[in-house]
């Protein structure tokens, strides 16, 4: 551990006499999948290059006791609650978050400084480590008989999010831990970010990711608008990155994160990257943090309460399978 601070204190010293704008810059190559151990220590080196503006903790362990981590930066009003691989086998969006916090929290530009006045975003990095450790869907619950999972294996973390079901009582501890942590910090919105297969629009294009707004049909109207508002801004800015945004085809059950913070009146999103293979997984975690940056920026202004909410049904549907 001392060795550990020692390193970090040196980056600290090194880093901080870069000017601001450095800083922000788009760091290079970066680590599709971080290891567990790799991605305790890129959140607790962020938290040092930040002087702290990244403020790092645990919202619980998993079933086989691994920490799930999360990172917090802004002090702004507006609260914003990111989630990353509920899926152990789906991992860009933990990258993506990694960039975000570096980018929005380790310089003081005039954007940063104002997008952190405004908004307080909090993300749950890589919500299902022991998922991630085996690369497969679901938790490690090998005892279960899961309704929604596999035998054998665990549970499908995000099928045990409705608000119906308190945390104590959730058989999918993980998704527990996020329900906890949702009613603790009270966001306004939140936006699970996943992985799909490889799909090809009506036009012929490949999709680089699929998106949605909760569709049960308790959520309130107000709050479907909002998150077609968040969603059109995630497609707008993933598109001008040279995406290729469509409708994810999904689902109106409760336990669905989309659905399920949803009826607890957040404006909630789901965004599914495309795994378009190892060639394309630089842009696609850019995608992400693209659609993170917009959703942020966008809401802590207020312009995307400007969007027409009827814009997110003009989103292209997202095709067949390429086999």
């Amino acid at each position: 551990m001392k060795r550990i601070l020692g390193v970090l204190a040196a980056l600290v010293l090194t880093t901080t006499v870069a000017a601001p704008a450095a800083q922000a810059a788009p760091a290079g190559h970066l680590d599709p999948r971080p290891s567990t151990t790799k991605l305790a220590f890129e959140l607790q080196k962020l938290h040092w290059l930040s002087h702290g503006r990244v403020q790092v903790g645990k919202i619980g362990k998993s079933n086989e006791g691994r920490p799930v981590w999360h990172a917090k930066v802004g002090t702004g009003p507006l609260r914003i609650l990111y989630v990353t691989q509920q899926h152990g086998d789906e991992p860009l969006g933990t990258p993506a978050a990694l960039e975000f916090l570096r980018q929005v929290g380790t310089g003081d530009a005039n954007w940063q400084r104002k997008l952190r006045s405004q908004v307080t975003v909090d993300i749950v990095v890589r919500a299902n480590p022991d998922g991630h450790e085996r690369d497969w869907r679901f938790n490690y619950a090998p005892d279960a008989d899961p309704e929604y999972g596999e035998k054998g294996k665990g549970y499908d973390i995000n099928r045990y999010h409705d608000p119906a079901v308190a945390p104590a009582d959730n058989p999918a501890t993980e998704a527990g831990l996020v329900q906890r942590h949702f009613a603790a910090f009270k966001p306004s919105i939140v936006v699970d970010y996943h992985m799909q297969g490889r799909y090809r629009g009506d036009d012929g294009r490949e999709i680089t990711a699929s998106a949605l707004w909760p569709t049960h049909p308790d959520v309130k109207p107000a709050d479907v608008d909002f998150a077609k508002q968040l969603t059109v801004a995630a497609q707008r800015a993933m598109d001008a990155g040279g995406g290729n945004v469509s409708q994810y085809p999904g689902g109106d059950y409760e336990g669905i994160a989309r659905n399920g913070y949803g009826l607890l009146g957040t404006g909630s999103v789901l965004i599914e990257l495309s795994d378009m293979g190892p060639e394309h997984e630089q842009a696609q975690i850019r995608s992400a943090l693209a659609a993170m940056l917009a959703i942020a920026k966008s809401a802590g202004d207020g312009s995307v309460r400007k969007i027409d909410p009827a814009a997110a049904e003009q989103i292209p549907p997202r095709g067949a399978p390429i086999d």
